[in-house]
């Protein structure tokens, strides 16, 4: 092993991780590594606070609907919306949504395709409604578990 990063060690970490409660857990070359809201208050700056949004999951936002909020941040809103397409966006919401998919909640391919957790988390950063990031995130590690298993 080389280098600041361990791919290995982490390949093993998230082959480990669980969720217990509100807190990550993971064991690694024996040791258990507990991720509690005060280490992601320590080591990311971030606190367990705000609303738990996701996809299929928006509550605190009744009115809601994806596809009216797409047409919204579009520059042409007469197109038709077959599937959310980046490429279609204002400056403003198209920079959230690169920000969105390649950094806070990363996926491997297909960064110009927006998923409704995108659409909700863009919804949320422009109407500066807050959002549990910590909680974003932690189901974004536990959904990139169940797809290694």
């Amino acid at each position: 092993m080389s280098g600041n990063v361990y791919l290995d060690l982490v390949k093993v970490f998230y082959t480990n991780l669980t969720q217990d409660g509100k807190n990550l857990v993971s064991y690694v070359k024996g040791i258990k590594m507990k991720v509690t809201n005060e280490v992601w208050n320590l080591v990311a700056g971030i606190k367990y606070v705000g609303l738990k949004v996701g996809k299929g999951n928006t509550n605190g936002i009744q009115e809601f609907n994806n596809i009216q909020y797409y047409r919204s941040c579009v520059r042409d809103p007469s197109l038709s919306v077959n599937r959310f397409h980046a490429g279609n966006l204002n400056l403003t919401p198209i920079l959230l949504a690169y920000i969105i998919a390649w950094q806070l909640i990363p996926r491997g391919t297909n960064h110009v395709v927006l998923h409704e957790e995108d659409l909700i988390l863009l919804y949320f950063i422009m109407n500066m409604i807050k959002v549990n990031w910590v909680y974003i995130i932690m189901e974004h590690m536990l959904k990139k578990i169940q797809k290694v298993s």
